[in-house]
C-alpha cells in the first residue's frame, strides 16, 4: 500500500517537473491542442452526419439535401487531414525542442559533478541517461501530452452525440466501462515495475559494452573472448526477460481492449436492433450507434498506447533527475575570495583525507612550495601522490588541515579561479575527438595559432605534426588513437605551455615516452618549469633529481623530505632505497655512506 502511494506522489512530482522543460513551449503546447481538438470534433461529427443523411435525407428521398451531407462529410475529413498535419508538425516540433534542453541540462549538470561521483557511476550509465533514457522521453513530450488531450475531448465529442441521439443506447454503450478501468487498473500496477527493470537492463548493456571496447585488446590478449560472450549472454537474457515481461502484459490487456469493445458493440446491436424493430429508435441512429461505438473505443486504446508511453518516459524520468539532482561536494563558496597576487604558493597543513570512511588515503600531510620552486613527490604505488594532486586541484575536499594558495585557502576560492592557476598533464593523456588545434586550445579565442606553433617547435613536436595530413588540423580518432602514445603525450604538454599557467604539474608525465621522445620534453619542461611553481610525480628518479625539494611518500605519510643528493646520502632511507633498486647497478655509496 505504501509503495502504491509513493508511486501516485512519484509520477505527479515527475510529471510537475517535466513540464518545467516543455513551459517555454506552453503557448505552443496549446496551439496544439486546439489543433487537436479541431480535429477530434471534425473527427467525431461524421456519425452524426451520417444519422442525419440516413433519417432526414435518405428516408424521404431527398437528393438536393443528401448532396449537401456529402460535401459536409468530405469537408470534414479534408479539414480533419490538414489539421492533423499541422499538429504533426507543431507537436514533433516543440517535442525535439524540449529534448533538446533536457539533453543539455543532463550533460551540464554532469559536467559540473565532482570526480568522486563518476567513481561510483560506470561511463555506459551515464551514456544511457544522457542517450536512451532522454530518447524514450520523445513521444510524450513530441505528441504525447497533447494526443492525451485530444483523445479525452473525443471521447467527450463522442458520448455528447451519442446521449443526445439515445441516453438509453449510450449507457448500454459503456456499460462495459467498470470492465475497462479494472484491466487499465491491474496493467498499471504491472507495467511500470516491467518498464523499470527495462531501463535497468539497458544501462547495465550499455556500461558492460562501453567497458569491454576501451578494454578489447586486454581481452583479446588474454583469450577471454568466450567468458565475455558469455557474460554479455547474461546480461542480454536479462534484458530480454525484462522485455518479454512488458510484452506478455501488453498480450493480455490489448486483446481485453478488443473483447470488451467487441462486448460493447454486441450490446448496442442487441439493445439497440430491438429498440429499433419496436420503432423507438430509428436506422440512422442505430448505424450512428455502431460507428460511434468502434470509434469510442478507438480513442481508448490510443490512451492505453499514450499510458505505455507515459510509464516508460517516468521510468526513463526518473534516472534522468537522479542524475540533475545528485548533489554536488565541490561548489563554489557563498562569499568568494580572491587572489591578490598570483604567485605560485602552495601550503599544505596537516592535511587528512580518504576517499571512504573506512580508509584513510593521506595521513598529517604538510609541506610547502614557495612560488618558482619545483617540488618533487615520489613513493609506491598506493602511497597517495596522486591524492595530493587531486585535492589541490580540489577534484576532492579533504577530511581535515588545510590547503592555501598564496595564502588563500583553496575551499574559499572559485573552482575556475583556482583552476586557472594550473596546467596538468598526466600519464593517461586526455585527447578528444578533432583537430589537434583543437585539442591544444580547447576552443580558447585567446590562445594564437602563432603561439601553439612556437611552444610545438620548442619540443621538437612540430616535427611529426608536419608530417600528418593538414598537420595542426589533423582530425584525431577518439582519444587521439589515430596517432601514437608518445605523440599523444607531446600534444598535452602544448597544450599545458600555451596556457601559461602559474603552477605545472606533471603526473607520470613522461612514463609513456620512448627514451629519445622523453629526452626532448625534458628539456621543455626544463624551460617551462623556469620562474613558476612545478609540482613533478615520478617513477623514474632520473627525472626528478634537479628538484628543489623531494617529498618522499609511503602509506599515505610524508617520511622524507629533502634534496635528491640529501635523501640518498641518508642510511636507510626510503628514497635511498628507492634510487639504490632503479640504479643498483651504477650506484656508488658515498663517503657518508660508506
Amino acid at each position: 500500500m505504501k509503495k502504491e502511494k509513493e508511486d501516485k506522489a512519484v509520477d505527479s512530482d515527475l510529471l510537475r517537473r517535466l513540464y518545467q522543460f516543455i513551459r517555454p513551449y506552453r503557448w505552443y503546447v496549446l496551439l496544439g491542442i486546439v489543433l487537436t481538438l479541431s480535429a477530434a470534433f471534425l473527427g467525431t461529427i461524421r456519425p452524426k452526419l451520417t444519422q442525419l443523411a440516413i433519417d432526414e435525407y435518405i428516408r424521404n428521398r431527398d437528393f438536393q439535401g443528401l448532396l449537401w451531407i456529402i460535401v459536409l462529410l468530405v469537408g470534414a475529413l479534408i479539414g480533419e487531414f490538414f489539421l492533423l498535419v499541422a499538429n504533426t508538425y507543431l507537436t514533433r516540433w516543440f517535442g525535439q525542442g524540449t529534448l533538446f534542453k533536457m539533453r543539455n541540462a543532463v550533460f551540464q549538470k554532469i559536467q559540473s559533478l565532482h570526480v568522486q561521483f563518476f567513481d561510483k557511476n560506470p561511463i555506459g550509465r551515464l551514456i544511457t541517461r544522457t542517450t536512451s533514457d532522454i530518447e524514450a522521453l520523445s513521444d510524450l513530450l513530441s505528441d504525447g501530452v497533447v494526443s492525451i488531450i485530444g483523445d479525452m475531448f473525443r471521447l467527450f465529442f463522442i458520448l455528447y452525440f451519442m446521449f443526445s441521439m439515445s441516453w438509453e443506447l449510450s449507457l448500454v454503450a459503456i456499460s462495459v466501462l467498470p470492465l475497462l478501468f479494472y484491466a487499465t487498473f491491474l496493467f498499471k500496477a504491472k507495467v511500470r515495475v516491467s518498464f523499470l527493470k527495462v531501463r535497468d537492463q539497458i544501462s547495465r548493456l550499455n556500461s558492460f559494452v562501453q567497458e569491454h571496447i576501451n578494454g578489447m585488446s586486454i581481452v583479446q590478449l588474454f583469450n577471454k573472448e568466450e567468458r565475455e560472450r558469455k557474460k554479455f549472454r547474461d546480461i542480454n537474457e536479462g534484458h530480454k526477460e525484462a522485455y518479454i515481461e512488458t510484452i506478455f502484459y501488453f498480450a493480455i490487456f490489448w486483446p481485453a481492449i478488443e473483447i470488451i469493445a467487441s462486448l460493447a458493440m454486441a450490446l448496442v446491436i442487441w439493445y439497440g436492433g430491438g429498440r429499433a424493430m419496436m420503432g423507438e429508435v430509428t436506422f440512422g441512429i442505430l448505424v450512428a450507434f455502431v460507428q460511434y461505438v468502434r470509434d469510442f473505443f478507438r480513442p481508448i486504446r490510443g490512451l492505453s498506447e499514450k499510458f505505455n508511453t507515459l510509464q516508460s518516459a517516468l521510468a526513463s524520468s526518473e534516472r534522468i533527475f537522479d542524475i540533475l539532482d545528485t548533489t554536488n561536494e565541490i561548489t563554489d563558496p557563498e562569499n568568494p575570495e580572491t587572489v591578490d597576487e598570483r604567485e605560485g604558493q602552495i601550503q599544505f597543513e596537516d592535511v587528512w583525507f580518504g576517499y571512504n570512511e573506512e580508509e584513510t588515503v593521506l595521513r598529517d600531510v604538510s609541506f610547502d612550495a614557495e612560488p618558482g620552486e619545483t617540488i618533487a613527490i615520489v613513493g609506491a604505488t598506493g602511497a597517495g601522490k596522486s591524492t595530493i594532486i587531486n585535492l589541490l586541484l580540489r577534484f576532492y575536499d579533504i577530511d581535515s588541515g588545510s590547503i592555501k594558495l598564496d595564502g588563500v585557502d583553496i575551499r574559499n576560492l572559485k573552482l575556475d579561479e583556482l583552476r586557472t592557476n594550473f596546467a596538468l598533464v598526466l600519464q593517461d593523456n586526455a585527447l578528444f575527438s578533432g583537430t589537434i588545434m583543437e585539442n591544444i586550445t580547447l576552443g580558447n579565442p585567446d590562445i594564437s595559432e602563432e603561439k601553439v606553433k612556437k611552444v610545438a617547435r620548442q619540443i621538437e613536436a612540430d616535427r611529426f605534426i608536419n608530417k600528418l595530413p593538414g598537420a595542426f588540423e589533423y582530425e584525431l580518432a577518439e582519444r587521439g588513437k589515430s596517432i601514437s602514445m608518445g605523440q599523444r603525450q607531446l600534444i598535452c604538454f602544448i597544450r599545458a605551455m600555451v596556457y601559461d599557467p602559474n603552477i605545472l604539474i606533471l603526473d607520470e608525465a613522461t612514463s609513456s615516452v620512448d627514451s629519445e621522445t622523453e629526452e626532448v620534453v625534458n628539456k621543455a619542461c626544463d624551460k617551462m618549469m623556469e620562474g613558476r611553481t612545478s609540482i613533478v610525480i615520478a617513477h623514474r628518479l632520473s627525472t626528478i633529481q634537479g628538484a628543489d625539494k623531494i617529498l618522499v611518500m609511503h602509506k599515505g605519510e610524508i617520511r622524507e623530505t629533502g634534496t635528491h643528493q640529501q635523501l640518498v646520502e641518508k642510511e636507510d632511507g626510503i628514497y635511498r632505497k628507492l634510487y639504490e633498486l632503479q640504479y643498483k647497478d651504477e650506484f656508488v655509496p658515498t663517503s657518508k655512506s660508506a
